[in-house]
């Protein structure tokens, strides 16, 4: 139905002896007469109701499966967590450095994410679970210190690569259920994965490696675009989800292995 116009209505002149009745109303009541429309006062209730209504279910989150996106989103978070407390420990911190760096390596893309969208406060500040988790990852990787000396660098390379196809799914099912277009879902998805990363290279005070090594960003943007096509083709969620992370963590895995990298410009 179309919207009757606001402009008409702040313009209207008020008939007090003119009468309308509608059928959805059981009075008879004022009309307002303004240019070629009649406003009852039924009419402005409806149309102003329907204006809420239509705002109120633009930032209603659609069902894109809560549980998979908190799945995707804890997971993610304690494996960032682990590597920004290795990041940490690389860079000889202190134990406080090390618990910031990994809050800030498994949260960063996502609080960038959900500013982004408009989610705010961001679902990891509201929600304590994200900073215990993170904290609980980091001190992990700190008591583990002696372990993970032995652990093969390419363990820690699938864990990574499993943290970055994680949350570039997550924030790709994220911003769906908030309505956003695909394309930039696919965007959305891609800062979620690399946003943490980032900001542990910023506080380290290096270029982000996404940015100058290694095909990483272009994981996670491969991984969100398939998921986001595979939700718009009619693909059930899950399915998609796993889809996506497999073609991210793979693509990822495959380009260290064989030494994959963009083209650096001269």
């Amino acid at each position: 139905m179309r919207a009757k116009s606001f402009a008409s209505v702040r313009a209207a002149a008020y008939h007090p002896k003119a009468t309308h009745h509608d059928a959805s109303c059981d009075i008879s009541e004022p009309t307002l007469y303004g240019g070629d429309h009649v406003f009852t006062i039924c009419d402005l209730h409806l149309l102003c109701s329907n204006h809420m209504n239509s705002i109120a279910a633009d930032r209603t989150r659609t069902p894109v499966t809560d549980v998979l996106l908190k799945a995707l989103d804890l997971a993610g978070t304690f494996l960032f967590g682990v590597e920004g407390a290795l990041a940490a420990m690389g860079a000889h911190l202190d134990l406080f450095g090390a618990m910031v760096l990994a809050f800030c390596t498994a949260l960063g893309g996502g609080i960038v994410r959900d500013v982004l969208i408009g989610a705010v406060p961001p679902n990891s500040i509201r929600d304590w679970r994200y900073g215990a988790i993170a904290f609980i990852g980091g001190a992990t990787a700190i008591l583990s210190t002696s372990f993970l000396q032995h652990i093969p660098p390419a363990l820690l390379l699938t864990l990574d690569a499993g943290g970055l196809a994680l949350f570039a799914i997550a924030g790709a099912v994220k911003s769906l259920s908030f309505k956003m277009n695909p394309f930039i879902a696919v965007l959305l998805g891609t800062i979620t994965g690399v946003g943490g990363g980032t900001v542990r290279d910023m506080l380290l005070a290096r270029v982000p490696t996404v940015l100058r090594a290694d095909i990483y960003a272009t994981a996670a943007l491969l991984g969100a675009a398939i998921f986001v096509s595979a939700v718009h083709l009619g693909i059930s969620p899950r399915v998609a989800a796993v889809l996506g992370a497999a073609a991210c963590f793979t693509l990822r895995i495959t380009a260290v292995a064989h030494r994959w990298n963009l083209p650096v410009l001269p």
